[in-house]
């Protein structure tokens, strides 16, 4: 037989409650239960609120560059209360734009802000909460979820030591994968079949470049079958979708040794960045298509049409979003003023006695660390004459 098909796939997207909060009950049956759809709802709501102020705080020269999530909540919020319900003790992964997954899961909201107000104790994630700083670097930290979930794997068959569902999810944009690093990581993940989800929220811009320009395939997630992992597009402005493929990708890497490519379908309603002005490349259209699908739209369309929100409860949240991101703005901007001796002092277990001398005189040379040299050096060239 001189020809044959060498390997064929379908992959399925998922949708479960659409724009108009219509609601797929057989899809639906068994994700979210009504008191997790409104608790997902306000966490929604709070953080679109942190992420305005966060703006504000940006163009009033209190902060410095800041990427909105606007528009994108609903990804972070399925997929991190997936790993929270499911998967206590896994590892995330961040970009940049999944503040409400790393929220849900014990990272505090003032750890964002610091960040980039360019305090370094952003970074410092609290002891026993499993999520590394969020990756400037474009597509350089999947690598890093592909090394973690080797590690639970190795701990967990070599070392006897029970991973308890624990997976690692990595988040990275549409741009992402046109590096070299996240087709590196994808393939590790999926030759040594780790526990690693890949989420990339597609949300059809790479800074200026559109998707079209950036890829010549049809979608992200059909590049999971290039690495023998499992794919499925979710529409990512649905919490019920995200949470969906999140759980069966939870179960997938646990009982199938198989990791997943999730490709959620979302849109970033505001700029890149607050360096960026979208207006000069997006058509004006195309957002307000988008607008129309906002995640928090249709979410408390979805709560009104079974009666578990209204106007009254809507009044309460926006002013518990504006007391609460309010504090966490002051405390912020209240904390200590970091020290000199910060620099030094974690970088040596025992600092070498040079490294002593440098961070007590603030000096390198010599002359600095012991400016009584100065005297003797004129001293010795009055002699000399």
């Amino acid at each position: 037989m001189p020809k044959r098909i060498a390997y064929t796939t379908e992959i399925e997207y998922i949708q479960i409650l659409d724009e108009h909060a219509n609601f797929d009950e057989s899809l639906g049956k068994g994700t979210l239960r009504d008191d997790e759809v409104v608790f997902l709802y306000e966490q929604m709501s709070i953080v679109r609120h942190y992420d305005e102020i966060a703006f504000k705080l940006q163009r009033s020269g209190r902060m410095g560059t800041y990427p909105q999530n606007k528009g994108q909540e609903a990804a972070a919020a399925g997929a991190g209360f997936a790993i929270k319900k499911n998967a206590p003790g896994s590892w995330l992964v961040p970009c940049y734009r999944e503040n409400l997954a790393l929220f849900l899961n014990g990272l505090p909201m003032e750890k964002i802000l610091l960040h980039w107000m360019g305090d370094e104790r952003g970074n410092q994630i609290p002891d026993g909460v499993n999520i590394l700083p969020i990756a400037i670097p474009i597509g350089t930290h999947p690598l890093h979820g592909a090394g973690l979930a080797w590690a639970i794997k190795y701990r967990d068959r070599v070392m006897n030591e029970s991973r308890d569902n624990r997976v690692v999810i990595s988040f990275f944009g549409d741009g992402s994968t046109s590096e070299g690093d996240v087709h590196e990581a994808m393939n590790f993940a999926s030759a040594l079949k780790v526990p690693a989800i890949f989420l990339c929220q597609n949300n059809r811009w790479a800074i200026s470049t559109p998707i079209s320009k950036q890829m010549g395939s049809e979608t992200v997630v059909q590049k999971a079958c290039a690495y023998g992992m499992h794919g499925i597009q979710a529409d990512g402005n649905d919490i019920f979708a995200m949470y969906k493929v999140t759980c069966d990708a939870i179960e997938r890497a646990n009982n199938d040794n198989m990791p997943t490519l999730i490709e959620a379908i979302t849109y970033r309603l505001g700029d890149h960045t607050t360096a960026d002005d979208a207006r000069r490349y997006r058509d004006p259209a195309e957002v307000e298509a988008w607008e129309s699908k906002d995640p928090l739209i249709r979410t408390r369309k979805y709560l009104e049409t079974r009666n578990l929100w209204d106007n009254t409860k809507q009044t309460a949240l926006e002013a518990k979003a504006k007391q609460m991101v309010s504090e966490i703005v002051k405390n912020a901007e209240g904390i200590e003023t970091p020290t000199s001796d910060d620099i030094f002092d974690y970088t040596f277990a025992n600092l070498p006695d040079e490294i002593v001398r440098q961070r007590d005189t603030m000096h390198t040379h010599s002359l600095g660390q012991n400016p009584q040299q100065e005297t003797l050096n004129a001293h010795s060239h009055a002699g000399a004459r």
